[in-house]
């Protein structure tokens, strides 16, 4: 993967990408070379609101073999962004926009120009219009990817939800032991693979203190089973435990990964012990893809006070790579 330029998409022009990403290379020096996929209008008004000075590198496609990317300049891949007064037609042109950013990012992906993406916040509601439970989602369809996870990673501690964006409603409808037993293996092949580690996995209940009063508990039938079946084939996974208290501080030291049953089950704990410390990465794809672990946050917008730490922490990682 090494030497590979990382392919950022900007995502919604209305939110803190662009400030965040102009603190990011103004604060730190990447070993990767970055091409940002955005408007150039946009992104030129943004720097000049900010006080920033960088210089930008235009990237014309159709000579992008021999084009020299520069680290001291913004290596841009301009998309022109529709504006307009209507609420309604901008949203349809900002998820125009997404979309081509996305095409062309998938395009260098197969190409082999670049094995590594990262994308800002983008509006789930807005641009995926309920097609997809997430961006995650959308992304590994686009690859044929059936088998994937997302992971929100801190080197201290990282958690996994088994379903993503989903109900709650429909949530135990959604976990059985094939789905628990490829998202715990894709954690540990990610780890082995990536990270060089065989990684301590703690798996959390569904249920209050794993317990339910109904007759079928899949605390004991689901997970409790797929635990024991994995253990037998030297997957370090233990659990399920009881997800109100998985996260003390002497119990969460000995795992690497904690990986729960639905979203907010561990991305709340997750957020409250690393704030932006914490970055959020798409294992089973055919690339790598992180993002930073936070939303558009449009009421922030151009206030420049937004934290650049989730996509540091996003871009240092794939310069690990």
């Amino acid at each position: 993967m090494k030497n590979k330029p990382i392919i950022i998409i900007a995502g919604d022009p209305l939110s803190v990408f662009i400030e965040i990403f102009l603190k990011s290379i103004n604060q730190r020096k990447f070993k990767n070379h970055i091409i940002i996929i955005c408007c150039k209008k946009n992104l030129e008004y943004q720097i000049k609101k900010l006080n920033y000075k960088n210089k930008i590198n235009p990237i014309d496609l159709k000579q992008l073999k021999s084009i020299k990317l520069k680290k001291n300049e913004i290596n841009l891949i301009n998309l022109n962004l529709k504006t307009t007064n209507s609420k309604k037609l901008q949203a349809k042109f900002n998820s125009e926009y997404i979309k081509k950013s996305f095409d062309i990012a998938f395009k260098l992906i197969r190409d082999g120009y670049s094995n590594k993406i990262v994308n800002g916040p983008i509006n789930k509601k807005v641009f995926l219009k309920k097609k997809y439970l997430g961006i995650t989602e959308y992304i590994a369809s686009n690859f044929n990817t059936k088998k994937f996870g997302m992971l929100i990673y801190n080197e201290n501690l990282s958690v996994s939800p088994l379903t993503t964006h989903l109900p709650i409603k429909l949530v135990s409808q959604n976990i059985n032991k094939s789905k628990l037993q490829d998202n715990i293996l894709i954690i540990d092949n990610f780890f082995r693979k990536y990270l060089k580690k065989k990684p301590k996995i703690g798996v959390t209940g569904l249920n209050p203190h794993c317990e339910s009063i109904l007759k079928f508990n899949e605390d004991e039938k689901i997970i409790s089973k797929s635990i024991i079946f994995l253990q037998s084939r030297y997957i370090d996974v233990s659990g399920p435990y009881p997800a109100d208290t998985i996260f003390l501080k002497n119990n969460r030291k000995n795992f690497d990964v904690i990986l729960g049953m639905y979203h907010d089950q561990v991305l709340g704990p997750i957020k409250t012990l690393f704030e932006y410390d914490a970055i959020n990465i798409t294992m089973g794809l055919p690339f790598m893809r992180v993002t930073p672990d936070h939303g558009p946050n449009y009421s922030m917008y151009l206030k420049n006070k937004s934290s650049p730490l989730s996509l540091i922490k996003a871009l240092e990682f794939l310069d690990k790579q």
